[in-house]
């Protein structure tokens, strides 16, 4: 079994090889003067079982073509089987036609890596489940649900909790950590006038009193987050807090966060942090490198990923 790291979140395959008492395999991921990609794999990978660790996140499509460029390399070097780990899978919010001639990019991103040469792909919390069915290799979605549920039994232990989903489509997600915690579910009816901007219109649920804690799997502009919180204080909740797995945090997101209702956010480490996240009073992060580790031992020995669900 061998490790591979291109440059999007180096930390973190450093993490996950640590806890797999590995070391991370030698390669070279570098730019030629124009910033065009160039690969070279330093070790002996014929015949091994190769994790390709890569999140597509800023600049996605430099960290995209990194990922696709190493995948590339390691076929031609005849590894016996490539799996890209993904944390984050960019483009994944592309995954339907919005509108009239417009693309669906998530299966474009999916058939590029596939051709690209893995023959399997381990990521987290994929922001819809169908693009797993963009794939036609297997693929692990690994869900951030049962870190979450540990991490707030611990942190919030005694408080009168209430799961709230940011919005509709979300409510799946928020009641799996409801039901985990035994306690109530809300959720944020949102009305979106146009990309970017969302607009708090009610709250369906009864959360006078409580500690309200929002699940969602992407914050981006922090705009629906925010609006969700301050519509919770306004219907007299005590505290609104939030978890989410990808913390993509773009323009002002860190500023608008900090300057909200919301008591504390918890991101996982998928995404590496920008030094506006790191020094942010309400940011924390949880890693979730044990988890991808445990998930890449267990693809690599041929057992079960499912029950790291339970």
């Amino acid at each position: 079994m061998k490790i591979v790291a291109c440059n999007s979140n180096r930390p973190l395959a450093e993490a996950v090889a640590a806890s797999l008492s590995l070391p991370l395999t030698r390669a070279s991921v570098r730019r030629f003067a124009d910033m065009e990609v160039f690969v070279e794999i330093h070790e002996n990978i014929r015949g091994e079982d190769v994790f390709v660790i890569q999140s597509t996140s800023y600049p996605a499509n430099d960290n995209l073509m990194e990922l696709l460029i190493t995948l590339d390399a390691l076929r031609r070097a005849s590894a016996r089987r490539v799996t890209a780990v993904i944390p984050y899978f960019g483009y994944a919010r592309q995954d339907r036609k919005s509108g009239p001639r417009t693309p669906i990019s998530a299966k474009l991103v999916a058939n590029l890596i596939t051709e690209a040469g893995a023959q399997r792909v381990l990521t987290m919390d994929l922001h819809a489940g169908q693009i797993q069915g963009f794939f036609d290799i297997p693929v692990d979605n690994m869900y951030a649900a049962p870190l979450f549920s540990r991490d707030i039994q611990e942190r919030y232990a005694g408080r009168d909790l209430m799961i709230v989903s940011p919005d509709v489509g979300g409510v799946v997600r928020a009641r799996t950590i409801a039901t985990r915690l035994n306690c109530d579910l809300a959720i944020i009816d949102k009305r979106r006038e146009r990309a970017g901007v969302s607009e708090v219109m009610n709250v369906i649920g009864d959360v006078a009193g409580r500690d309200c804690i929002i699940v969602d799997d992407i914050v981006d502009s922090g705009g629906t987050l925010c609006n969700a919180a301050a519509a919770l204080i306004k219907e007299g909740a005590s505290s609104a807090s939030v978890y989410v797995t990808h913390g993509v945090l773009s323009g002002g997101a860190v500023a608008r966060i900090a300057s909200s209702p919301i008591e504390m956010m918890t991101i996982t480490d998928s995404i590496l942090a920008t030094e506006a996240v790191r020094l942010a009073g309400n940011i924390r992060q949880a890693t979730i490198a044990p988890l991808l580790a445990e998930a890449m031992r267990r693809i690599s020995d041929e057992s079960s990923v499912s029950s790291l669900f339970d």
